[in-house]
């Protein structure tokens, strides 16, 4: 497996299946420590998914106000829509990222909260 790395976004990511030469998907682990907010950021021409494993977390997606998330809640974030996430638990929270098409660096990009 992979080993997991700090991710300037604010999370833990360990990368579970990301080739070139399958461009169709990529799969992620990430882990946010307890009191942590991701940065707000888009990722360009990719749909993601966050199959939340364990944890509690606050989801902010667009405009949209944040919401809860826990185990078993799958979020899915449209191409080039805001998004962030905050662990709002007592344990880290750790969901995986689905990316279709897989995830590229290329595609990230951080972006200003609103006012």
């Amino acid at each position: 497996m992979a080993d997991e790395y700090y991710f300037e976004e604010g999370c833990f990511i360990t990368e579970l299946h990301n080739r070139a030469d399958d461009p169709a998907v990529s799969v992620a682990r990430a882990r946010v420590p307890v009191g942590v907010t991701t940065r707000w950021h888009v990722l360009a021409g990719i749909v993601e998914r966050y199959l939340i494993e364990s944890g509690e977390g606050e989801m902010w997606l667009g405009e949209a106000p944040p919401w809860s998330v826990r185990a078993g809640d799958t979020v899915l974030i449209a191409p080039g829509q805001r998004q962030r996430i905050r662990n709002t638990g007592a344990t880290d929270l750790v969901f995986l990222a689905v990316c279709t098409p897989r995830f590229v660096p290329e595609a990230y990009s951080e972006v200003d909260a609103p006012p």
